[in-house]
């Protein structure tokens, strides 16, 4: 196995952070490196908001749902699909843009998503770590007005990283086997009672927050009930009308 792949498959959130700072020039070449991930027909459709002041820091941690590592970790980073730039591209070439298309939204969204995995492995190779905050979508409208988000941009995730304080366990992933399908989707119901087992036992014998639980009761639980049902109407008036 070579090194990228074993940095690849070593891949664990991580939310306790030792106090050691992250150098600006760390944090650059992280940017730098997450910069050189794939982009539809070279948009780049993303930006990055470091957040440093303590008060946003704060706030924002309360709409992500009282999740404190947002204000503690060394650096703690906004990442937003941004079709701003193409819209000002548009403008100094003396045209406009045509807004609120389906595949506009899609292109943006992941665009950043691509940047982002390519920020956090380039961080994990430094030796820091980090987790992805989904949480900032709580309320994303406060978000913008705290960071003075315009139109045609929106925040996608949050993210905090910094060097691991203690070692973190890792949650057992799906097998390949249920993944990689050939020539043709199959649902594989066999392997949802083999992996309910793989993470029945994880969730028992972690050695924090030990519980009953498998991977269908969580994912159930959770698809089971409107998530963010606010969103569409955000992103409506953020100029991503998906049409």
């Amino acid at each position: 196995m070579n090194q990228v792949i074993k940095l690849l498959k070593n891949h664990r959130s991580i939310r306790e952070f030792a106090p050691e700072p992250v150098s600006d020039d760390m944090v650059s070449a992280i940017i730098e490196a997450a910069g050189c991930a794939a982009t539809s027909n070279f948009v780049q459709a993303y930006s990055v908001i470091r957040v440093r002041n303590t008060t946003t820091r704060k706030q924002i941690a309360e709409l992500a749902g009282s999740q404190r590592w947002v204000e503690s970790s060394p650096v703690f980073l906004v990442f937003c699909a941004d079709l701003k730039r193409a819209e000002m591209a548009c403008s100094y070439e003396n045209s406009e843009m045509v807004s609120g298309t389906m595949e506009q939204f899609i292109v943006a969204t992941v665009d950043v998503s691509l940047f982002a995995q390519n920020a956090m492995i380039a961080a994990e190779s430094l030796g820091l770590g980090g987790v992805f905050i989904g949480g900032i979508r709580n309320d994303p409208e406060q978000v913008c007005d705290l960071l003075k988000i315009p139109n045609h941009v929106y925040p996608v995730f949050g993210m905090c990283f910094g060097y691991p304080l203690g070692e973190q366990e890792q949650k057992p992933r799906l097998p390949v086997d249920m993944v990689l399908k050939e020539e043709a989707y199959q649902a594989d119901e066999a392997g949802l009672v083999k992996y309910n087992a793989i993470c029945s036992d994880y969730y028992r014998n972690r050695s924090r927050g030990s519980r009953e639980e498998t991977w269908t009761s969580n994912i159930s639980a959770m698809m089971a009930k409107p998530l963010r049902t606010h969103m569409k109407a955000f992103l409506e008036k953020k100029g991503f009308k998906c049409q």
